[in-house]
Order: C-alpha cells, then structure tokens, then sequence
C-alpha cells in the first residue's frame, strides 16, 4: 500500500533530536512517507542553540514548489519558520491543505527561534487558515498576547480559526519528584500526568463546511468529552470550550524534540484518515512511549533527546 505523504516545513537539529530530524523519522515509524522543506540550519546540540541560518526565501519557496508539484501531500506540519515573509508564502500557498502548525517561537534551551514579527504573521496570517497548532503554554501565552490558563488561551487561539491543542508539562504528584535528578527517574509517582488541552474553532470562526477532508474522515469531526462520549461540532456546546487529553507523564532529561513529534505524529495520524481527537490520542501516546524508551540514555551534556529509533522484526544482514 502507497503510504501517505506528509509534508514537513521546519528547521535542522544537528544533534538529531528536534527539527527535520524528528519529524522525518516519526512519520516514517508511523507509516507515512516524509517529505521536507528546510527553512534553517542550525548549529545545535543538548546544551542549546549555537547557530541560526535561515535558508533565502527563494529556495524555501523553490522547495515547497517541488514537492507540491510532484507528490500528493496529504498532509503539512510546520516548525521552526525563521521569518515573517516564509510565515506569508506558507499562509498563501498551503490555505487549501490539511495543515499541522507548531508555533516554534523558543528552543527548549531558551534560544529565540522566532522574532516579533514572525510571532504576528503566525497569528494574522498562519493560525487563520490552519486545522490544527500545537502550541506549549508559553507559545500559546506569546501567540494570545496576554496570560492565562491553558484552557484559556485554547479558547481564544480557537478563536483566530483552528483547533487548538495546548500541550502540557508533567503535574507530579509528589513535589518532591524532580525529573532532573538521577534518582527521581526512577522513584517518580506512576499517577503523574500530563494534561494537553484541545478546544475547536467556534462556527463563526471555521464553519465545519470548510474544514478539508482527509481520505474521506472529517478532521473535526468530533471531540471527546472528558468521560468519553463525543459531542458534535456543530451543536455549538463543544466548539471552543476546551477539554483535556490526559497521557501519563514520564520523569525524563532526555525531552528534547518531544514538540515536534507530538505534532508530527499527529500530523502522520490525521493522514492515515483519523479524526482530530483520535488522533491527539494516539500522538501523545507516541509521544508517551519514545519518551519512556530514551528516559535512561545518556546522550549529549544537557537536555538529551527523546528517542527516534523505532522497532522491526530482524531482517537477513542484520548484525547478530
């Protein structure tokens, strides 16, 4: 079977974990096949960010133009933008596209991966004809330019157009649980959670008629309500009130690139034609389980990387 192509828009990691690199190898762990536009090159490791070269507008244009004209993308996600003018000719030319937005704005190790005017142009032009951005509660605070909770800043993201998961860091049970000491990754509370938020765009702002289809499944097709049962998008009961997607959390260093795979799988899920909150689900629930298998690496001086390393039945040549 031909698998899905999904598209990613976003910036190197040279040390693997973040970036292209992340999203290429979950969306071929996850069935599809990865197709990529670069919009920087950065120097990076686990410590933080080196280095920004931002590819010349002309070639990012150059690169979407080629894999538009020649694949069919089921689906885009985009990272790290760099400028305001690849915000403008993403928002210009992908309108008509199931479109995955990661609001990269700042590294994990505090690096400012994105300027004022990158932060404007994601909120005037990008959110607007987007299905779904994947911000954590900092880039949600930058993008609705105030504070609050993240159930409220889900609400007024929606409003902009798209579905809205705000992501969320691990609420320990224990506060004397601290993920960055050794032994507490391995004595951590197994109830500890992490909350992600998803709130739909009201009708007044993405009526259900526009809202592309994807191998005939309605992306927005239904939300989960906190017990379960699924509540319709266009009653007006579901659209913008958020509800939570909880997944357990994982005491870990080792978090850098957990962003991006989380949108890239759920990118790689909605072209395998499932709905919004199944495939919410289902991305955190990967998100979930490369976290636990690099929770004991030791890679890199800093934050190290969530893992990108999938499983496979042994083949003929494998080592032994």
């Amino acid at each position: 079977m031909t698998p899905p192509v999904v598209l990613t828009i976003a910036g190197s990691d040279s040390g693997g974990a973040a970036g292209i690199a992340a999203d290429l190898t979950t969306i071929a762990a996850l069935g599809g096949h990865g197709a990529c536009v670069v919009t920087a090159v950065t120097a990076q490791d686990t410590l933080g960010v080196h280095g920004i070269h931002p590819v010349p507008w002309e070639m990012v244009a150059a690169q979407l133009d080629a894999v538009l004209d020649d694949l069919p993308v089921a689906v885009v996600k985009t990272g790290m933008l760099g400028s305001a003018e690849v915000v403008a000719l993403l928002a210009d030319r992908l309108s008509g596209l199931p479109l995955v937005v990661d609001p990269v704005l700042v590294a994990t190790s505090g690096a400012v991966l994105g300027d004022e005017a990158v932060r404007v142009a994601y909120r005037e032009l990008l959110l607007p004809v987007a299905t779904v951005v994947t911000p954590n509660l900092d880039e949600a605070r930058a993008l609705a330019q105030g504070d609050g909770t993240a159930q409220e800043l889900a609400t007024q993201l929606a409003a902009l157009g798209p579905a809205v998961v705000v992501t969320g860091g691990p609420e320990w049970t224990s506060t004397d649980s601290d993920p960055d000491r050794e032994s507490d990754r391995e004595s951590a509370p197994e109830s500890a959670q992490c909350t992600d938020w998803l709130a739909l765009p009201p009708p007044s702002a993405a009526p259900q008629s526009e809202q592309p289809d994807i191998r005939g499944s309605r992306l927005l097709s239904g939300v989960a309500t906190p017990d379960n049962s699924q509540q319709s998008l266009t009653s007006g009961s579901s659209a913008g009130r958020p509800v939570p997607v909880r997944h357990p959390a994982v005491p870990t260093r080792n978090d850098h690139g957990s962003g991006c795979t989380f949108s890239a799988a759920l990118a790689t899920r909605l072209a395998h034609g499932d709905d919004l909150t199944a495939a919410v689900r289902r991305a955190g629930a990967y998100t979930t389980s490369q976290l636990r298998l690099s929770a004991s690496w030791q890679l890199g001086r800093g934050r190290g990387p969530i893992a990108h390393v999938s499983t496979r039945p042994p083949i003929e040549g494998d080592p032994a």
